[in-house]
């Protein structure tokens, strides 16, 4: 059983250790050895370096698990269980003797890319990390450590928290900009984890203290919950012959202090941190108290990469995505035709929407397989967060479990069985919540009847652990022509809610124009009036959007524009002609850009009736994935839309090399051989560069993970390849990145070698001997290019 009950919200800073594989590596960690084995085969070693973190002053230690899981443990012969079992002793012998010391599970990323970026199901990447909860379950609290990947981190989170009561702690790992590898923020993984309920979270890894600094800012600037920073100790560099990093321990300690100083709750090292490091540290925490942050409450939706946060300006949720008076959506649903909501979704978010509405209902249809299928294709060609519109209760749980980010959920209202059925949904998967003012008496004919439905919806909420902030309110746009005083009750009603509870409010504005005339004029006006009121979000079709004029006009009305000066000014010679917002419909590029694959398979079809295949490839195809690259390298597009992309392309590409393949046509003969150097079985940079690389039709041998140096220099050899690319993650493997590099050099001498992963930097891979450092998939490409030049 636990020893300790650890509390994240103490008054004290918390002190969390340093570098396991930095210390194991001191001790002679082999090459290609699994860290974690040594948990059964040197038990007392690693006892004893939890023991000098201790001694050092650390609260807590992590257990030698980072990267165990089933895949890794197979490959060992050894089950998942005995080897969590015997970390999680490790650690607890190591705290005897000791008072108010921690153990923590750690766990680290899979090593496998979920879909839709990747082949592995958001519910077998959960049942992973299930696997290692369920065995730790004797630790004081988990770490979720190293993710890029928010989706991951969300199946982590989940798994732990339905096979354990231990609290949760999570940290990401970020680039200098503040996005991770796959694409999300700090602001989107805050208000995500937030959500979920972990008891703390913050970054480690990927960068020194310094570097670190402006992401720290950014933490304690939108967390309510206790942020952990654990940098590294700067950046790996080879001297002497070892692997070591460029940060003392005397600047470590006086940087991360100051994190404290501001207000992080938690500190300690990761790569390249010591015990020496974790000693100097605790000294310069000496007398240091912690600080409480006081945030901004904010009513925030995101996506994995966007965060929209409501009331900082009138936010569009597009609608069109909703089958009600759509027969072309309907008839998409019934043929399964998602195509055709992946371009409804790109449409609006070129239109302005910051956010959409995907309601999937039709009587005959399984609501449940339709919603979840949606929201993961609509997923993958935007990053607009998405409001998941259902009355299906089992529907909106499925799609909230599989959504990336914090999305909102479309409705709760004030009947109990609403009430009762929807909130712990909202609760669990830490979305916001959208609600209806009626109840078992229907809509209320008075703005306070509906004032009164929302308080009570509210503190129904409030009782389920849902802070105000995620409870957004709808006070019904009633049909104008039907029910005409109605319209008056419902500006009315937005206006008292917002002013008796500060919540966030929402109003479906389209339904008020039902059976009239130039229905989008109605529209407008009630969309304007409404902002006059304190709207914060519209339901609304996005193309329709003009705001700016019709408040002008507004204000004529209202007497805010004193002798109509201002109106007359800007539109005297004005002409009833509403300028369209244009979207750009197709092409290669544009089909690229958006992931859309069947699309881009057609027009490779429809360009090969015209032009060479080659000519396809490299005057359409590569150039639309130039557009994507510079995109990506400008921070535009993050690596989900670039997989997407590839996978669109790919599928043009496939089209054509049949084409080729028809016709008697040459392969490629620009070949490279790709590998994850041996000891390392992580390969997810190196399955992005092979799926980039092909696109740009270079002929890719992927070896795979795990391979020794003899293998590389062997299939080099075989295929006659000009380049090879060599992936490393873990600081243990870089010694094998070093015998790869220095085999081929003796070997393959006209070679040409990229290095790459997440511990190299560009020094570290000169210094290994590499001819190319390649931060991510474009730069391959960008060397591949020098190699066999360009496509032009």
């Amino acid at each position: 059983m636990s020893a300790v009950a650890f509390n994240f919200n103490t008054d004290k800073i918390i002190l969390f250790d340093g570098a396991m594989g930095t210390m194991l590596q001191k001790l002679g960690l082999k090459a290609g050895e699994l860290p974690e084995i040594l948990n059964l085969t040197a038990g007392e070693k690693i006892t004893a370096i939890h023991r000098t973190y201790l001694d050092a002053g650390a609260d807590a230690v992590y257990t030698n698990t980072f990267g165990i899981n089933r895949f890794k443990a197979q490959t060992a012969g050894m089950s998942v269980e005995t080897i969590v079992k015997a970390a999680v002793q490790n650690a607890r012998n190591a705290c005897k003797g000791f008072q108010d010391k921690a153990v923590a599970l750690d766990i680290g990323p899979c090593g496998k890319i979920l879909k839709p970026a990747g082949d592995l199901e958001f519910e077998d990447a959960a049942d992973v990390f299930a696997e290692v909860v369920r065995a730790g379950r004797d630790a004081d609290f988990i770490i979720l450590e190293t993710f890029t990947d928010l989706y991951e981190l969300k199946a982590a989170v989940l798994a732990a928290k339905e096979n354990s009561d231990l609290p949760i702690a999570a940290t990401m790992s970020f680039e200098a900009d503040g996005t991770s590898f796959f694409g999300a923020t700090i602001e989107t993984m805050t208000a995500t984890l937030e959500g979920l309920g972990v008891s703390a979270l913050g970054l480690n890894c990927s960068l020194g203290p310094k570097q670190l600094e402006p992401l720290a800012d950014r933490f304690l600037a939108c967390s309510s919950l206790p942020v952990i920073i654990k940098p590294n100790a700067g950046l790996p560099v080879i001297k002497d012959g070892q692997t070591c990093y460029d940060v003392t321990k005397e600047e470590f300690a006086k940087t991360v202090a100051g994190f404290a100083k501001k207000g992080a709750a938690i500190v300690g090292g990761c790569c390249g941190t010591t015990p020496e490091y974790i000693a100097l540290l605790k000294k310069e925490l000496n007398g240091v108290s912690r600080k409480n942050c006081e945030t901004e409450e904010k009513t925030v939706l995101c996506s994995a990469s966007r965060l929209v946060t409501a009331g900082e300006r009138l936010n569009i949720i597009g609608e069109r995505i909703n089958p009600t008076g759509k027969k072309r959506l309907q008839q998409a649903l019934r043929e399964k035709d998602y195509s055709y909501l992946l371009r409804e979704a790109v449409k609006q978010q070129e239109q302005g929407a910051d956010v959409l509405d995907v309601n999937v209902g039709l009587p005959e249809l399984d609501e449940i397989e339709m919603l979840v299928k949606a929201v993961k294709e609509i997923q993958s060609v935007t990053d607009l967060p998405l409001q998941l519109d259902s009355s299906n209760s089992e529907a909106l749980e499925r799609a909230a479990r599989i959504y990336n980010g914090k999305p909102l959920i479309n409705s709760v209202n004030g009947k109990r069985e609403s009430l009762e059925s929807i909130l712990p949904i909202v609760k669990k998967y830490g979305c916001a919540v959208l609600g209806l003012t009626l109840d078992e008496k229907g809509i209320p004919q008075t703005a306070e009847g509906r004032a009164e439905i929302a308080g009570r919806i509210i503190k129904a909420a409030e009782k389920y652990g849902i802070p105000r902030k995620n409870v957004l309110m709808d006070c019904l746009v009633m049909t104008v022509s039907a029910q005409q005083k109605q319209a008056l009750e419902t500006l009315k009603a937005v206006k008292l809610v917002k002013e008796k509870y500060g919540v966030k409010t929402v109003l479906g504005i389209s339904n008020i124009s039902f059976g009239l005339p130039a229905r989008s004029l109605v529209n407008e006006t009630m969309l304007s009036l409404a902002v006059k009121n304190g709207l914060d979000m519209a339901i609304y079709n996005p193309s329709e959007v003009r705001l700016e004029e019709n408040e002008k006009a507004v204000r004529v009305i209202l007497g805010e524009d004193k002798d109509c000066e201002q109106f007359i000014s800007e539109y005297t010679g004005w002409t009833n002609e509403k300028t369209e917002i244009k979207t750009q419909s197709g092409g290669m590029e544009y089909f690229v850009l958006h992931g859309l694959k069947e699309e881009a398979k057609t027009d490779a079809d429809l360009l090969l009736e015209k032009f060479s295949p080659l000519d396809v490839i490299e005057k359409h195809i590569v150039p639309a994935l130039d557009k994507v690259g510079k995109l990506y390298e400008e921070g535009k597009l993050f690596l989900p839309q670039l997989i997407k992309a590839a996978e669109a392309a790919k599928s043009a590409c496939d089209t054509v090399k049949n084409r080729l393949a028809a016709g008697g046509g040459e392969a490629s003969d620009k070949k490279i051989v790709l590998a994850t150097v041996h000891g390392d079985i992580h390969d997810i940079g190196k399955n992005i560069a092979k799926v980039i690389l092909e696109n740009y039709n270079y002929k890719i041998t992927d070896l795979g993970r795990d391979v020794p140096a003899e293998e590389i220099c062997a299939a080099v050899k075989e295929q006659g390849a000009k380049l090879a690319g060599l992936s490393a993650l873990m600081t243990t493997t870089v010694g094998s990145m070093k015998q790869s590099i220095d085999l081929l050099r003796r070997e393959c001498p006209d070679v040409k070698i990229m290095a790459g992963g997440a511990v190299l930097s560009e020094t570290l891979a000169k210094q290994l001997g590499a001819d190319f450092y390649v931060a991510d998939a474009l730069a391959d490409v960008r060397a591949a290019e020098r190699v066999f030049g360009s496509a032009d």
